[in-house]
């Protein structure tokens, strides 16, 4: 896996996947591991992809302060990619909390970013609050699955601010499209590819 040095000489690992221009994808989580990604459905027969494993997560080192986990730090880590990378602008791609990062970098290096695409994103860095009341209507629009009603109830408590572990894992369904096979294997390989202590 090859690698590159951050800013406060953090080594920080990436894969790369596919011919072409480049595209910085930058994971959610957050603070997941990138393998999660795979090749984007098939877009690395398009293009060379180019994916991070943010500081603590999956191939790179743990840091020795703990703070520079935070969101905009992280920023500095995407712009010495692109500087290793040789290139003068990048188009970046980034999934869920991902999008946070790449929101922020785009804000700070507007010259250094050619597209930006937000794949499902969190919207905490532009300063979107999203409220319990959105989250349960969006919610609602699933009445008719067979995990609905414990998802839904989680939701209630979580949206209170009573919230456990156990109503964070019950709403689980409502972050997929599907709760099929696939979406539940994704869901439980979240606990080994994150790193709770940075997410937090």
């Amino acid at each position: 896996m090859p690698g590159y040095r951050a800013y406060d000489a953090t080594t920080l690992a990436y894969r790369v996947l596919g011919e072409g221009p480049p595209v910085i994808c930058l994971p959610g989580g957050p603070m997941r591991a990138s393998d999660y990604l795979g090749d984007l459905g098939g877009l690395s027969a398009h293009r060379r992809l180019v994916l991070p494993d943010l500081r603590g997560t999956g191939g790179s080192a743990v840091p020795r302060d703990p703070a520079s986990y935070r969101c905009d730090r992280l920023v500095d880590d995407v712009e010495a990619l692109r500087e290793h990378l040789g290139v003068e602008r990048v188009d970046v791609l980034a999934h869920s909390a991902g999008a946070n990062l790449a929101a922020l970098y785009a804000a700070r290096h507007p010259q250094r970013v050619g597209r930006l695409a937000l794949i499902t994103p969190s919207v905490l860095a532009v300063g979107i609050e999203v409220t319990g009341e959105v989250r349960r209507e969006t919610a609602r629009r699933r009445e008719g699955e067979p995990w609905f009603a414990a998802a839904y109830a989680a939701l209630e408590e979580i949206t209170a601010g009573r919230a456990t572990d156990a109503h964070w894992q019950a709403v689980a369904p409502l972050r997929h499209g599907r709760w099929d096979a696939a979406a539940r294997a994704f869901d439980a390989a979240d606990a080994e590819q994150k790193n709770g202590e940075a997410a937090a």
